[in-house]
């Protein structure tokens, strides 16, 4: 049994040992597009936290107290759905962006590849370009391979502690973190995510690299469900490429039978997952256009014309017109319009103050000795407001309808993010019901603040009018 378990390790590339991926630096159009959006979106997620707004973090997922700041907008767990929406938008914006245009999210934005940019950037920097980097480790241990290795390993793990230090300080004031850092006085949840988001991108950025991309994300695998023959896609451009083979720079290509690829592997050598383009389109590819970049490079060199690997659709590739309005474009496109809207109108629309009326459920109502019915409330009110407020409650709808409640009517004091519970007696006539069961409204106003406004309908029950 061992000896055939032998056998299938050795000849099943299923078992193959990984072999880690040398990738070439490039430079071009869609390099420069790729580092600009890698500063951009690092700048973002390092700088955010240490923002200030209107006296507090600027973004601040405040976990214990429940509030969750996102610049001028509070929100609070009863705005969850605000969350659910969002994933939601998320999820068809990156439908509607594949459909469109491939892996573009892989290639630019996925956190996966814009920290593994940043970690071979430091690696080229310590230990060289690419051939230095296979001449380093294929050298015996000595000295040097240690210091430079150490270095590499040494700048990965401080880059990777400040990353994991910043995303705690998305869920705790990033200030007061780093004091408790100074004076290593961190509690054990901020301890424990610290070390796993620091551990995690320096194993998925360092080490796994392509191998999350290929095995991990699970991206990659369902794609091919929303391409069409219109995506855009990165591909060789076989017609013009093949036969491919070595020529000089003068060389007649009729003459030789040749196409335009001169069969120089740089598309290979520059592509972080390893794969060869020309082998057509690939679930590995991540739409990083570092081939199309290099090619070009090399094209004009020969002077060729450019674009012999390129951003093109199946449809181009055989000649024929792309389309961009298309049933998926026009379908996800509305979808995600009219979530869009309809969240960007919720929020401008959003009253931070939540009001509940919960009736008495021991007594419908009460009849009292002077001919007047009495109805029980409990009032809950809910403050989402990032400062403290005082609401003045007014209630109508029916005639000469009074009210009593233990507060004064003009002095409900309700701090941020508190609730308030009070009873609330509804007294009327009994001449004044024209039916069992009539309609009043319960309206709450902030007197320094009156667009805080909340208005509930509750019933009130009496007895069968004899009139």
């Amino acid at each position: 049994m061992s000896q055939q378990r032998n056998k299938i390790d050795q000849s099943d590339p299923f078992y193959e040992k990984h072999q880690k991926i040398y990738s070439r630096e490039v430079h071009g159009i869609f390099a420069l597009w790729r580092v600009t959006g890698v500063i951009i979106l690092l700048s973002v997620y390092y700088g955010t936290p240490w923002l200030r707004w209107q006296g507090h973090q600027a973004i601040l997922l405040d976990l214990p107290e429940r509030k969750f700041h996102i610049f001028a907008l509070t929100f609070w767990p009863q705005d969850f759905f605000y969350f659910a929406i969002l994933l939601i938008v998320a999820a068809l914006a990156l439908f509607f962006f594949t459909t469109l245009a491939g892996r573009l999210w892989c290639g630019y934005a996925c956190p996966q590849t814009v920290w593994t940019e940043v970690f071979l950037v430091m690696e080229r920097w310590i230990e060289g370009n690419r051939m230095k980097q296979m001449k380093l480790d294929q050298s015996a241990f000595n000295i040097e391979k240690f210091l430079k290795k150490f270095s590499k390993h040494f700048v990965w793990i401080i880059f990777s502690a400040y990353t994991g230090f910043t995303f705690v300080g998305y869920f705790t004031p990033i200030t007061g973190l780093a004091e408790k850092i100074i004076e290593f006085s961190l509690g054990p949840w901020e301890t424990f995510w610290i070390v796993f988001y620091s551990f995690a991108t320096y194993g998925n950025a360092g080490w796994l690299r392509e191998q999350v991309c290929l095995h991990m994300c699970p991206y990659a695998r369902f794609q091919s469900a929303m391409f069409d023959k219109d995506t855009l896609v990165i591909a060789y451009d076989e017609n013009r490429g093949e036969p491919r083979g070595s020529r000089n720079k003068n060389s007649d290509l009729q003459e030789k039978g040749l196409g335009d690829c001169i069969n120089c592997t740089l598309c290979v050598q520059a592509c972080p997952t390893g794969i060869d383009i020309r082998d057509g389109l690939q679930y590995q590819c991540i739409a990083c256009a570092a081939c199309i970049d290099v090619c070009n490079e090399v094209m004009g060199k020969m002077n060729y014309k450019p674009g012999l690997i390129s951003y093109t659709t199946e449809n181009a590739s055989h000649g024929k017109m792309s389309h961009f309005f298309r049933a998926k474009t026009i379908i996800y496109g509305a979808i995600l319009l009219i979530l869009l809207s309809g969240l960007g109108i919720s929020l401008f629309t959003r009253v931070p103050l939540e009001m509940d009326i919960i009736r008495d459920r021991n007594t419908l109502y009460r009849e009292l000795p002077d001919g007047l019915i009495e109805n029980v409330y409990i009032l809950k009110i809910l403050n989402m407001d990032s400062v403290a407020h005082e609401y003045k409650l007014t209630v109508s709808g029916i005639k000469n309808l009074k009210m009593e409640m233990k507060m004064k009517l003009d002095h409900m004091l309700v701090p941020s993010g508190e609730i308030i519970e009070m009873p609330i007696v509804l007294r009327v006539s009994s001449l004044g019901l024209a039916k069992r069961s009539n309609a009043v409204e319960f309206k709450l106003v902030a007197k320094d603040k009156p667009a805080l406004t909340v208005t509930k309908e509750a019933r009130f029950l009496g007895p069968i009018p004899n009139h």
